[in-house]
């Protein structure tokens, strides 16, 4: 079996998931910086920039794009959802069928990945989130049929440098999507207005700001530490009568629950319009 430290790495895309990707990998010595080739459609600075902070290799111009895709092991697909049908038709002529393709794009499926890249090819899609960055993300992980066992831990191995995984069927990750690849936003939604709401009430904004992130952490440790619902560990902290009753009955009031999780569908929706979105553009494409 392939350890993923033997394997060459090339992403096609330079932005901020790829960088919590490399960081990762890096951090954790999975792969040596020379093995991950970075590539994107022209920010030669952008590519610099991951060079030294990573050690990583860039592909500055076409013929070293060209090179580092036919040498990878992994391709990893992280351009820009618009962007996602054009650059895989661009170079899927280099594309090998002992290649692994993993692509983080949102709403792009397997279906659509393999239509654009006409050959048979083992391909992983992914929805992994910002918390990625710091090694706290949380990735939403789902397979074609052509990946073996081995390239299925080889993945993981990839994400999980990152966060956790979740193996999830593909019809999932739409609100996979919904629940943790948008999920921090959420949470930063709801600090902003703590914080916000403590500004208020008489707090200077540093301390509103620091009791805000200190409130957020301990609860979310809470839940993972102790196992228990946060349902129940809500019930817990609400007295009968008490300030945390008061404040809850105006959420419920407000239905604010209920917003949460229907900003949760949206999100998943939109994951799904995305990827009608792309596919529909593939569809034209072919016919023209």
């Amino acid at each position: 079996m392939h350890s993923l430290s033997e394997q060459n790495i090339c992403f096609i895309g330079a932005g901020s998931m790829s960088e919590a990707i490399v960081r990762g990998l890096t951090k954790l010595e999975s792969v040596k910086p020379a093995r991950i080739t970075m590539a994107n459609r022209g920010n030669q600075e952008r590519l610099r920039e991951l060079n030294t902070a990573f050690g990583v290799s860039s592909a500055l111009d076409e013929d070293q794009r060209i090179q580092a895709i036919r040498a990878a092991d992994i391709i990893v697909l992280a351009m820009k959802p618009k962007d996602a049908a054009e650059a895989i038709r661009q170079y899927r002529a280099l594309f090998r069928t002992n290649q692994l393709l993993i692509s983080v794009i949102a709403g792009l499926s397997i279906p659509s990945i393999e239509q654009l890249v006409g050959i048979p090819l083992p391909i992983v899609r992914s929805m992994p989130n910002t918390s990625s960055t710091i090694g706290l993300g949380a990735t939403g992980i789902s397979y074609s049929s052509g990946v073996t066992a081995e390239q299925r831990q080889l993945a993981r191995h990839i994400f999980e440098s990152t966060g956790i995984v979740c193996e999830v069927e593909e019809a999932a990750l739409d609100i996979v999507t919904g629940v943790s690849g948008s999920g921090p936003a959420y949470i930063y939604y709801v600090m902003e207005a703590m914080i916000a709401g403590g500004i208020t009430g008489g707090l200077d904004a540093a301390t509103a700001r620091l009791l805000t992130v200190q409130t957020v952490l301990g609860a979310a440790s809470m839940v993972l530490q102790t196992g228990e619902n946060p349902a129940d560990l809500r019930n817990k902290v609400t007295s009968p009568g008490g300030t945390t009753q008061a404040a809850l009955e105006l959420m419920r009031v407000n239905h604010v629950a209920e917003h949460i999780s229907s900003a949760v569908l949206r999100s998943a929706e939109r994951a799904g319009e995305l990827g009608t979105a792309i596919a529909a553009q593939i569809d034209t494409h072919n016919t023209n």
